[in-house]
């Protein structure tokens, strides 16, 4: 995938908007970093776990019995924060997924935690 200095909107079955790529990373709604993208279009998340693959039309993809050979990798560098466009255009039509392939950002959101997901508040004094 060639360097994309500008947003391309990451779609979800159900027909919303669930994110942007910003090559080589993904960013959900807010601009909060969740992932990235590797050349041949695998996706991690932020801590370097296989979620899926990036398809033609900008979904996240897997396959529900997912067999877990991909290994975990090492996180690229954190991005700079991003701000998300005010508007995008609406997502092209969907073609059907067959049963045993689902839509990451509509079945597993959780897949794709922000970065500081699990970071604790720090006490007040």
């Amino acid at each position: 995938m060639p360097h994309t200095p500008e947003p391309i909107p990451i779609n979800t079955s159900s027909g919303g908007t669930a994110g942007f790529l910003v090559y080589p990373y993904l960013f959900d709604p807010v601009g909060e970093w969740i992932g990235w993208v590797e050349e041949h279009r695998l996706v991690y998340s932020v801590f370097g776990q296989y979620v899926g693959w990036l398809n033609h039309d900008f979904r996240i993809l897997r396959r529900r019995s997912e067999d877990f050979t991909h290994p975990d990798r090492e996180p690229p560098a954190r991005p700079a924060r991003f701000y998300p466009p005010a508007t995008v255009p609406l997502p092209p039509m969907m073609a059907e997924l067959k049963y045993e392939t689902m839509d990451v950002l509509d079945e597993m959101p959780d897949l794709l935690p922000v970065y500081d997901a699990f970071s604790l508040p720090e006490e007040a004094d």
